[in-house]
């Protein structure tokens, strides 16, 4: 199965993996997994660590070559998956989540979250 983790839990991944449902570990770890992680976390991990935010103190370049040396594919973002965010219900306004929505809507990637709100979409979408 391919998925796309949404940024806290790549975060929780590379530097506080207790903090990850055991779960989400088991699919991380299944080798039959394709794991994909979306620029958009990278992007949206060196806005908020440059702001100094509490729950984005992993340095962006360190996840990205983490995630990159442990085997994740890196997913860029395209026109296709910008137009699809038109489409979306306007359930969450955070801009981050609506792009890994979209990516994974257009992709057929199922998107792994933690996060409540973006698991009330529709599409390929797995609250872990």
């Amino acid at each position: 199965m391919r998925l796309l983790l949404d940024t806290h839990l790549l975060l929780w991944l590379a530097a506080y993996p207790e903090r990850l449902a055991g779960d989400v570990l088991e699919l991380v770890e299944d080798s039959g997994n394709d794991l994909c992680f979306s620029v958009t976390a990278i992007w949206e991990t060196a806005i908020k660590f440059s702001r100094g935010r509490d729950d984005f103190d992993v340095e962006p370049g360190f996840l990205r070559r983490e995630l990159l040396q442990h085997g994740f594919s890196e997913l860029s973002i395209r026109g296709e998956h910008a137009v699809a965010i038109a489409g979306l219900p306007l359930i969450h306004k955070d801009p981050f989540d609506r792009i890994l929505i979209a990516q994974a809507m257009v992709e057929g990637i199922v998107l792994l979250t933690a996060d409540r709100v973006v698991a009330q979409y529709p599409g390929p979408i797995r609250l872990v």
